[in-house]
This record gives structure tokens, C-alpha cells and sequence, in this order.
């Protein structure tokens, strides 16, 4: 299969891109600095492309049999809207191609909701405090892109991950319809997630949570990391 990863250059996207490498497909690596991708293989094509700009966005579906999109930015108080505008672009040029399966990440805090295993200091204080401030325009531009995806006429699906962290392999991660019970999703366990729903029809024209059961830090970790990396910046 020949598949298009814009968000290529992310934490996730080169996960993605190397277990799609790793499982015989051709990818098409989309990413605004080619130069500073650090794949390579017969398999890969690494794209200069720009959300942003349409004709460089379908110049990378044009060929291609399905499109993933792991597109991020840092949080911000400014307006967002590489989701939305991203979106947007893609679906016109998969339309414009004749592609029909689409895998976007969004987030599990896009739409709020109380985690079962997240406790009072997640649940109550945490994730409201994140989604009124510093969140808030990155869920607002994933909710404008989820209401994109949900009315094309595309073989969509959405998935949410919540609190993201790295381990080394793939864990059985969990799947759950709209809202996320865990805390934490692994980002390669967000990849293979991604990555399976191309071989899954269970949750096309759906939204999929996915979390991580295994080998998770703890909240007080998670934040201290989380507090390390910005005095670190």
C-alpha cells in the first residue's frame, strides 16, 4: 500500500512512518523541512509539502492509497488552525485523487470527558485548567477539524490519544469508541494504532480512543518530566 504521512517530522510521524516502513508499505513522508528527516529507505519518499499550501498537499495524496495525519504544534494562547486548514486541504485533495481512507489524530481532551482511571487531581483540576488556557486554541482548531473530517464522504477515522509518552516497543494498547478510560497513550503505541486501522474496518466513520495499559509513568512523573523539559527550554 501507498501511503501519505503528513506530520511526518513529529514524534509520532516518524514512529508511523518507520512501523509502516517496517510492515512493506511505500510511504510518502510529508514534512516542511525534508532536509532534517532522519529516515531513509527504498520504500521512502520524503515530500517538502506545507499543510498550508493546497497544490503542495496534493501533489503528496496524488498516487497514494490511503492518507494518515499526525499533525501537532505546541500549545499556544494564539490562534491555531494548521488542523483545521490541514484538514481541510487534505480532504480536497484525496477528493480531487480518489482517495478514500483517512486516519487523523486529534485528542482525547478535544471533546472533555472524565477518565475512569484518572482520579480527582486529572479529572478536576488538571485537564480543566489546560483545556480553559493554555489548551485552548489547540482544541479548538482539533475540533474544527474533526467537524472537516466527519462530513466528507471519506473512509474516516479519528483517533484520540491522551497523555502522550515514549516506550520503546508497541504494548497491547486498548481501543475504546470516543472517550479514553486511561490516561496515557504511548506514541508508538499511537502508530500502531494508526497504523491498524488500515487493515480495520471496526471503527471507519468513527472516533477511536487509545490508550496505553502498560509500562505508563504515573501523573506526579508525567509532570515532573513535563516541568524538567520547559526549565530545560
Amino acid at each position: 500500500m501507498r501511503i501519505a504521512i503528513f506530520g511526518a517530522n513529529g514524534p509520532t510521524g516518524r514512529l508511523l512512518t518507520q512501523q509502516s516502513l517496517d510492515a512493506g508499505h511505500h510511504v510518502v513522508a510529508a514534512t516542511r523541512q525534508p532536509a532534517a528527516f532522519p529516515l531513509t529507505h527504498e520504500r521512502l519518499e520524503v515530500e517538502a509539502s506545507d499543510v498550508n499550501d493546497p497544490d503542495q498537499v496534493a501533489a503528496v495524496v496524488d498516487g497514494c492509497d490511503a492518507v494518515l495525519s499526525t499533525l501537532g504544534v505546541p500549545f499556544t494562547r494564539e490562534a491555531i488552525t494548521v488542523y483545521s486548514v490541514g484538514a481541510r486541504h487534505i480532504v480536497d485533495a484525496m477528493h480531487r485523487h480518489g482517495v478514500k481512507r483517512l486516519v487523523v489524530v486529534s485528542s482525547s481532551a478535544t471533546y472533555p470527558h472524565h477518565h475512569a482511571d484518572g482520579g480527582f487531581l486529572l479529572n478536576r483540576v488538571l485537564q480543566p485548567i489546560v483545556i480553559r488556557t493554555i489548551g485552548r486554541t489547540t482544541y479548538a482548531d482539533m475540533r474544527a477539524m474533526e467537524e472537516l473530517v466527519r462530513a466528507s464522504d471519506l473512509a474516516w477515522t479519528i483517533v484520540r490519544p491522551s497523555g502522550l509518552f515514549d516506550l520503546e516497543q508497541p504494548t497491547a494498547y486498548h481501543l475504546d469508541e470516543d472517550e479514553a478510560p486511561g490516561v496515557f497513550t504511548a506514541r508508538v503505541d499511537l502508530a500502531a494504532a494508526i497504523l491498524d486501522q488500515l487493515h480495520l474496518d471496526t471503527y471507519v466513520g468513527k472516533a477511536v480512543a487509545v490508550t496505553t495499559t502498560t509500562g505508563t509513568p504515573t501523573l506526579f512523573q508525567m509532570l515532573r518530566k513535563e516541568a524538567g523539559s520547559k526549565k530545560a527550554a
